[in-house]
């Protein structure tokens, strides 16, 4: 019987006995007195009951009225206040944001930006998981993700935040021992350490400064899945690698490495605000907001 009964019958109901009486219940609900005494037969219809006693003069709730009409106010207050939940959440930052990004841009980029947000939106808490495999965003139950590179095709929403330049790099002590390559050509006499992950991990596409293109492959000595790795093992002195900006500069102004080739381009990265919900909530427009303005500020 309950599949039924139309639920907005439910609010005429209530309003009825609030109002005292149909006539002051139709203005209250802005319908005629005559559609609200329909309303109230074919509740009485579809739940098989009498819920009123009336008369010309006075209406009285049944038994079954009295028990019925405090069951619809809690109804009533429930979905009023459920309501009110999903509209906070739509517009105010709150509850748990679950966010994945990859290793190195997580803990460079991602944990800074997540500090500063959390001191301007104190409702929300954060679980940041990092790793460098692309996860599930609907199975694994992730609000965003934040991925750098070049996105694959898919169903889910993407924003780019950002961009990131390539830079070829090595260890001061690996290019004394190896000396400096001053073109592009000059990479087949070094070796590269390598990040797996990459379609073409050795081969790379220099572009100079009047557009002309070259198109090396430099003999891989090592490979690492992520680019903190890469990084690492670079930084040992083993070979040349290829970072992203973010990684390599802090190194390059401390002299930890030197950047190669600066006079060519390598292909630029981008780096994108990925989600599953068609209209996200409120803390994953935020979260993405901050971490645009963030990249914009470093980019000054």
């Amino acid at each position: 019987m309950a599949n039924e009964v139309n639920l907005n019958r439910l609010a005429v109901f209530v309003a009825l006995v609030g109002a005292g009486s149909f006539t002051a219940a139709a203005e209250q609900l802005g319908m005629t007195k005559a559609m609200v005494s329909q309303h109230l037969a074919r509740l009485e219809q579809e739940l098989g009951v009498s819920l009123l006693m009336r008369s010309t003069r006075r209406m009285s709730l049944t038994e079954a009225g009295v028990m019925f009409h405090a069951d619809c106010v809690r109804i009533l207050n429930e979905t009023d206040a459920a309501i009110e939940r999903i509209g906070e959440s739509r517009d105010t930052p709150a509850g748990t944001l679950r966010i994945t990004t990859s290793m190195d841009y997580g803990v460079a980029v991602v944990a800074p930006a997540i500090a500063s947000f959390l001191k301007l939106h104190p409702a929300v808490q954060v679980d940041l998981t990092l790793g460098d495999q692309v996860s599930d965003l609907i199975a694994e139950r992730f609000d965003l993700a934040i991925r750098s590179g070049w996105l694959r095709d898919s169903n889910l929403r993407a924003v780019r935040l950002n961009g990131f330049r390539q830079l070829l790099v090595a260890a001061p002590a690996y290019l004394a021992a190896n000396g400096v390559p001053r073109r592009p050509a000059d990479l087949a006499g070094h070796v590269l350490i390598a990040l797996s992950v990459l379609a073409s991990p050795s081969r790379w596409i220099f572009t100079s400064s009047n557009g002309k293109r070259h198109t090396v492959r430099i003999p891989q000595v090592a490979q690492a899945n992520s680019a903190a790795a890469v990084r690492a093992v670079a930084l040992a002195g083993a070979g040349v690698a290829v970072l992203p900006d973010y990684l390599a500069e802090p190194d390059i102004r401390a002299g930890r490495m030197v950047a190669l080739l600066a006079q060519y381009r390598l292909p630029e990265g981008g780096i994108h605000a990925v989600y599953p919900s068609r209209q996200p909530p409120a803390k994953v427009r935020a979260f993405i907001a901050h971490l645009r303005d963030r990249l914009v500020e470093a980019a000054v």
